[in-house]
């Protein structure tokens, strides 16, 4: 098996049939890729529609997990544990890719190398107006430049959608599910020690983000407890530098700590907690 696909799923609305379907449509051989598809933290009458789902799909290698126990970390962990894949392409339930988006990912992707896609943002409901997204601006910067340093291109890396990870990258660690925020950027600290170098897909190789009003993302924090998650993100990557300061970067590390006291600041000064 050449590439696990992880979605994670919580009581999922009408998008994920969407996610699903643009699986289906992979002009990548299907018998090349797996979808494992983990429904948390609910059931009924989800669980029956996803299989439903399935079982008019034969034609794709399709794992499904069902858990009473909630968190989109313990899911991509169920997920991590089951995979077959080489490489590994993370993707959310209320996104969803190009046909061509496995294809280009597997052709440039190595043992060395994480391959990066064209990312497009919009509101929900209005998928043909692109919104202005720094992840795109950083593909328009870099894209054309070949096989880069991963470190080059940070903003790509505050999480593990869009882009295929060798899974020896990951190995045995995984997402740290005591975080409800940040855990995303956690887990890409976590495994930078072994990335090096980066490749980009044409823009054909779409991963489409689609921002909804009550998301996990756009979901509102108390102040207090945007306080308490920024210093236990801040310690969480101390404790990850300091394991092993030989193998982490400095300067990476220096990064992630800035970029969280960043959204911490901004969310308090705008009011967007």
């Amino acid at each position: 098996m050449d590439i696990s696909v992880i979605i994670p799923t919580y009581k999922p609305g009408e998008y994920i049939w969407s996610c699903l379907d643009s699986f289906c449509a992979q002009s990548m051989p299907k018998e090349s890729f797996e979808i494992i598809v983990v429904l948390n933290g609910c059931k009924n009458p989800y669980d029956a529609a996803l299989r439903e789902y399935f079982s008019s799909h034969p034609d794709l290698n399709w794992y499904y997990i069902q858990t009473d126990i909630p968190g989109v970390s313990n899911a991509r962990n169920l997920a991590l544990d089951s995979c077959r894949g080489e490489y590994v392409a993370f993707v959310d339930d209320d996104d969803y890719v190009s046909p061509s988006y496995l294809e280009e990912l597997f052709a440039r992707s190595s043992a060395d190398t994480i391959a990066l896609c064209y990312p497009y943002a919009f509101h929900d409901g209005f998928p043909e107006k692109q919104l202005s997204y720094e992840i795109t601006d950083a593909y328009e910067q870099y894209s054309g430049r070949g096989k880069i340093k991963a470190l080059s291109v940070r903003k790509y890396f505050s999480g593990p959608c869009m882009k295929m990870i060798p899974i020896a990258y990951i190995s045995d660690r995984r997402f740290d599910i005591r975080f409800k925020n940040g855990e995303d950027s956690l887990f890409m600290f976590l495994i930078s020690d072994r990335m090096e170098w980066v490749n980009f897909t044409s823009k054909q190789a779409v991963y489409y983000r689609r921002f909804r009003a009550n998301s996990a993302v756009t979901s509102k924090q108390s102040v207090g407890d945007v306080i308490k998650n920024c210093r236990a993100r801040i310690r969480a990557y101390t404790g990850i530098y300091f394991s092993n300061p030989s193998r982490y970067s400095f300067r990476r590390y220096c990064m992630y700590l800035l970029g969280t006291v960043h959204i911490m600041v901004s969310r308090l000064l705008t009011g967007k907690i």
